[in-house]
């Protein structure tokens, strides 16, 4: 089963890019087939597919394409906007007619019934996919008896919409349409919802889910499948799955603009914090369902989103918020809504409502309205239908597992049979398997004594090199000793200090055990007490610092030792001038930008130049550090305000 995720937000940018990648991906005119139906022959592309199918409709001049395309673009604009979606199928119809197209204009009128019936236009919807019924291909057939069971669901006749279903499944197994029988299935899984029977709708629609997956492909009716496990989970008190398949369904539902499905599943999410106590989450959600509902002109949507606001307000308590809620469910509501399933459950939650502020008279009647939509909904004819297609499906079961048996009973006679060639080709096997294990750990043995070798080796280099840098960094004392000009006694031992920077680097490689990384905490503090010992500073000048446990490689580590060992020698010789007292602070740590920030400061005299005229200036360490900063491909911003503070931020390769 597919593990359930949530999902990315894009800019403006990445937008447009994901546009052009989809037209590139569903149209090429010089691939054949020029155009890769959406949901049928690929799923790839972003968010924007509709306008990028729009860009490339007007660019065909192949008729039978031309309408494939403004086929796809009619139905999955009904998603978002229904009004825009009538007005491409009736172009289609339009365009089909004229072109003598008939089988094409069948199926335009499939989805102007499917336009009609989010419209609310219920008999209209029926009546134009009837007409269809006589002008379709037979593989076209699941999808009409789909809407046509859809029209009846609406009406409340819930008999007649199990009745196509079951007639959908049957075609689609006919047909070897798995889409069609994964449409099926989830159909019946939320009608069996709608009864009550949570279990029995829960084992149909995940074998829904089943059929869509092995299709490879996501689509809007694997989408709305997604809602469906949910809501049955949601029923049954686990809370955890249902959480994980709306998540999904959100994931796929905003990938793709399945706007009807996002706020399916927004309403249900509602419910689901609602039943947790989380009523903020809940009321957050809830205004994202009115919000989206209200944007795709969807009044059945709005209407369910204010009937789930209203239920929350009445588990809460605020009982006024509720009746306010739920008179404007009955207001989306029209005259000729027909969905008898919903309206009973604004009505039941209204009776409790003014049941809870004591205004038992209209309480009474919102009880009988209730009590009149659920006798005419769950008919004794809707319940025997419901019993009767459970044990069609238990009986399909069974035959299904005996089948199963007799299939595993076949099998075990021919694993009896190859029993003895398994056993014999087994030793055989076991017996090269014991001299290649044996091969294998002698030359592990070898290769393990030469890696050793080769670390020795290794850490006795570094440990060469230290020892190699502690002379020069003798030789550079000697030579101080002969010097009489303090400028020159000043600069060589602040080569001492850049040679101790590095040599320390090879210290901490050969002691530790990592070979190839050091930790630069510690690295750090060791340096900066050998600086502050070498200019004799520490009872006037405190030292603190902040820094985590980072390892860096060694060509990240050098450059990074020789510009703290700068940045210290520069606050040390200048920033406490006259043997005043001061404080110098080190930071070293991971941003939120997954990059290293390095940080000196001081609380000294601080610098008037500009970042310009100090360069211009500047002496040999600071043009080292810049040079290093270059190095590391690092960035470094100055500060003088109260002192001085030079931060390096660099990314790790």
């Amino acid at each position: 089963m597919i593990n359930q995720q949530s999902k990315t937000f894009f800019s403006t940018i990445l937008l447009l890019l994901a546009g052009f990648y989809s037209y590139a991906q569903i149209i090429d005119v010089e691939r054949d087939p020029i155009y890769m139906r959406v949901f049928v022959d690929t799923d790839n592309f972003g968010p924007s597919y509709l306008d990028s199918l729009e860009q490339g409709y007007l660019n065909i001049e192949n008729d039978t394409v031309k309408l494939a395309i403004l086929s796809d673009l009619s139905y999955y604009w009904h998603t978002r906007n229904l009004e825009k979606s009538l007005v491409l199928t009736k172009k289609g119809i339009s365009r089909s007619r004229e072109k003598g197209y008939e089988i094409w204009e069948g199926r335009f009128q499939i989805i102007q019934g499917a336009v009609l019936l989010r419209m609310e236009k219920l008999d209209s919807a029926f009546t134009v996919l009837q007409e269809a019924r006589k002008k379709v291909m037979k593989e076209d057939l699941p999808l009409l008896i789909t809407q046509e069971g859809y029209v009846f669901e609406r009406k409340g006749d819930l008999n007649r919409a199990t009745d196509y279903a079951y007639e959908a499944l049957e075609l689609g197994e006919a047909l070897g349409d798995r889409r069609a029988m994964a449409v099926a299935y989830s159909d019946l899984g939320n009608l069996l919802w709608k009864h009550g029977r949570y279990e029995e709708g829960l084992e149909l629609s995940l074998k829904s889910i089943e059929l869509f997956e092995s299709r490879g492909l996501n689509d809007m009716d694997y989408d709305f499948t997604l809602y469906v496990v949910g809501n049955n989970y949601k029923e049954l008190g686990n809370y955890k799955e249902a959480q994980n398949y709306y998540n999904h369904c959100i994931a796929m539902g905003e990938r793709y603009g399945f706007y009807n499905n996002l706020s399916d599943v927004y309403i249900s999410m509602i419910d689901l914090y609602a039943s947790q106590g989380q009523f903020d989450e809940a009321y957050l959600i809830g205004e994202k369902a009115v919000d989206l509902a209200m944007n795709i002109g969807n009044q059945f949507l709005l209407m369910r989103s204010y009937l789930s606001v209203g239920k929350m307000q009445n588990l809460q308590g605020k009982f006024g918020a509720a009746i306010e809620s739920f008179t404007m469910s009955l207001e989306y509501a029209t005259p000729d809504f027909g969905d008898k399933f919903f309206l009973s459950q604004v009505y039941e939650s209204l009776a409790r409502a003014y049941a809870g502020i004591h205004n038992y008279k209209d309480a009474i009647e919102a009880f009988n309205e209730y009590d009149r939509l659920k006798d005419e909904l769950f008919t004794e004819e809707a319940e025997q239908k419901i019993s009767s297609l459970q044990a069609q499906f238990e009986v399909a079961k069974r035959d299904t597992q005996i089948l199963d048996q007799q299939e595993l009973l076949e099998k075990q006679r021919s694993n009896q049979t190859l029993i003895t060639v398994i056993a014999g080709l087994l030793s055989l096997f076991l017996l090269l398997l014991y001299i290649t294990y044996h091969n294998n750990k002698v030359k592990n043995t070898l290769l393990e004594a030469q890696n050793k070798e080769k670390e020795f080796l290794l850490k006795e280099i570094h440990h060469r090199v230290k020892n190699n840098l502690g002379i020069v960094s003798s030789l550079l004392d000697l030579q101080s000793e002969e010097m009489d000009d303090p400028k020159v006694v000043q600069a060589i031992h602040e080569s001492q200090n850049r040679v101790y920077s590095m040599s320390m680097i090879h210290q901490k490689l050969y002691q530790g055990e990592n070979l190839s990384a050091i930790e630069m905490r510690d690295y750090f503090i060791e340096l900066s007490d050998h600086i502050f010992d070498s200019f004799g500073n520490k009872e006037r000048i405190d030292f603190s610092f902040s820094m985590e446990e980072i390892e860096l490689d060694v060509d990240t580590a050098i450059p990074l030792g020789l510009i703290v060992n700068e940045l210290i020698t520069n606050a040390l010789k200048h920033a406490f001038p006259s043997e005043r007292k001061g404080e110098i602070q080190m930071f070293f740590k991971r941003s939120e930008r997954r990059t290293i920030v390095l940080e000196v400061a001081d609380n000294g005299i601080g610098m008037q130049e500009s970042e310009e005229e100090i360069m211009q200036r500047a002496g040999f360490g600071n043009k080292l550090i810049a040079l290093l900063v270059q190095q590391l491909d690092a960035t470094m911003r100055r500060k003088s305000e109260g002192g001085t503070k030079v931060q390096i931020e660099f990314g790790l390769s």
